[in-house]
């Protein structure tokens, strides 16, 4: 039986964080553009807006967002920073989740690597967050509120796929909690 193209997707999906110096195709943006539009939004509402951004001046500043756990963005080609219209949704947190997870499955099948960068609820320093910096330097408005940014490009890094061993079963149960020891 031939292995469907979703769970060869996710048992290879790996978060890269070391990319080739090379230009994503646009065909390959307009396809993960495609797919961050066409992920499930609860009662359709579409709260999210995303952000493109190729330009390396760019790239290298919302490197500097927080302290830890963004510097590899100015080594990427492309960020997607993923956001959305608190208003339009009170599930935007949820909606511009499922995005951003549509975004890095996207670039998988494209032959891409991907990272996420949690932006909502962190800080860039101690007297501004990391919001407010990426809302400053790519003039967002005060009502749109920001979750991730998604490093892309062509991995340089190789990471093999988590084998299914290392899954933690422990933490399933079935029809009621259960607490496993």
């Amino acid at each position: 039986m031939r292995r469907p193209v979703f769970n060869t997707l996710i048992e290879q999906r790996r978060s890269i964080r070391k990319f080739k110096d090379r230009p994503i195709e646009k065909e390959k943006i307009d396809r993960l553009i495609e797919a961050a539009l066409r992920s499930p939004s609860s009662r359709s509402f579409n709260p999210w807006r995303f952000i493109v951004v190729d330009r390396p001046d760019l790239l290298e500043k919302l490197a500097a967002a927080k302290p830890h756990g963004s510097s590899f963005l100015k080594k990427a080609p492309l960020g997607i920073v993923v956001c959305a219209d608190p208003l339009a949704s009170d599930v935007w947190v949820e909606d511009t989740s499922i995005a951003s997870i549509f975004i890095h499955l996207a670039a998988e099948s494209l032959g891409l690597g991907s990272c996420w960068i949690q932006i909502r609820k962190r800080d860039h320093d101690s007297s501004k967050t990391a919001e407010t910096y990426i809302k400053d330097l790519l003039d967002i408005p005060d009502n749109i509120m920001i979750e991730s940014i998604i490093a892309i490009g062509y991995p340089d890094e190789v990471k093999k796929g988590h084998p299914k061993e290392a899954l933690e079963y422990d933490k399933v149960s079935f029809n009621i909690f259960c607490e496993k020891d």
